[in-house]
């Protein structure tokens, strides 16, 4: 036993030095990094104000919440709120509203970014190169009620889209493109496109800049073509990027937005314009059902973790990059 107990002990020890060793590396670069650090503080500090402290509000989804009642006198009514919630049929469809236009942005966001971006890169025009970046980035400063009010009006009866497509022989009267359910996804991933696609390209011009043109040289000395050194260096070159941003939406795939989907909807569309937070917006506000709301949001925000984390673990199991 004497025999058996020394190793145990020396890697007690050592363990325990190890520890120490890393705690006095980690203070050392905390204080090497102090201003990033106190940077970083406003940051945590609204995180935990108003991403943390809220999570209390939790707990009316299993009361039976009356807000003219204190917390005490609240009736809890355990998982009645969600018996309620997943046997509503308009729930699943809701459900479904949302997660289409989720993979529609996703989908499009992810193909119109890469493409614009890699079509950036190529330009040698450096004038025209940044004329085409302001052009594109500017309706991602234009406001969901500018920006629905201007789709509302291309798309009306005498818009431009009706005058076009009439003078080209593709439809014989207006259309009503924003009166018709089946239409309204294509025409929110074609608005999300427009509005947001110069902005997502920002991070993958910037990823680009970071690639050794050296790579590109030996390349075109090699005798490869410009869609050759785009396939063999660019898209590599881009890879982490793409995952690390797939990732991260993935952990909003049931937020599809509201501002659009509420300016644009109507209740003709309503059938496949409602999504989550629409619902919990009718339910919370105009039903005056606060805990059903809230039960749904907390549906959204358990689902969205485990696509967040389950994609985090793919990509760790495949050698990818990751979050953590």
């Amino acid at each position: 036993m004497e025999k058996h107990t020394e190793p145990v002990i020396q890697t007690s020890r050592g363990a325990v030095t190890a520890q120490t060793s890393g705690l006095q590396l980690f203070l050392k670069r905390l204080v090497q990094q102090k201003v990033l650090v106190l940077m970083s503080v406003p940051f945590l500090l609204w995180l935990f104000v108003f991403k943390y402290v809220p999570l209390w509000g939790w707990l009316t989804a299993f009361q039976n919440f009356k807000p003219h009642k204190s917390f005490s006198e609240q009736k809890w009514v355990g998982f009645d709120q969600f018996k309620i919630l997943f046997s509503d049929e308009s729930f699943y469809r809701i459900l479904r509203n949302t997660f289409v236009m989720s993979s529609i942005k996703l989908v499009l966001g992810f193909v119109t970014a890469i493409t614009l971006a890699i079509l950036l890169n190529e330009l040698r025009n450096i004038i025209f190169k940044r004329v085409v970046q302001t052009i594109s980035y500017l309706p991602h400063f234009i406001s969901w009620v500018v920006a629905a009010s201007i789709v509302t009006t291309v798309l009306s009866s005498e818009g431009i889209i009706n005058v076009l497509f009439m003078k080209l022989g593709l439809i014989d009267g207006p259309v009503l493109w924003l009166g018709k359910g089946e239409y309204f996804w294509g025409i929110l991933g074609i608005t999300e496109v427009w509005k947001d696609v110069g902005w997502n390209t920002i991070i993958y011009l910037a990823a680009m800049s970071t690639i050794d043109p050296s790579q590109y040289e030996a390349a075109e000395i090699d005798g490869a073509n410009r869609f050759q050194r785009i396939w063999s260096i660019t898209l590599p070159g881009l890879k982490p990027v793409i995952v690390i941003l797939l990732i991260m939406n993935l952990g909003h795939i049931l937020e599809a937005g509201f501002e659009p989907q509420y300016l644009l909807g109507n209740g003709m569309t309503a059938d496949y314009s409602d999504n989550l937070e629409i619902f919990v917006l009718k339910w919370g506000m105009e039903q005056s059902n606060f805990s059903l709301a809230t039960a749904a949001g907390m549906f959204k925000t358990v689902v969205s973790f485990v696509f967040l984390v389950s994609a985090n673990t793919i990509a760790k199991k495949m050698g990818e990059a990751r979050l953590y």
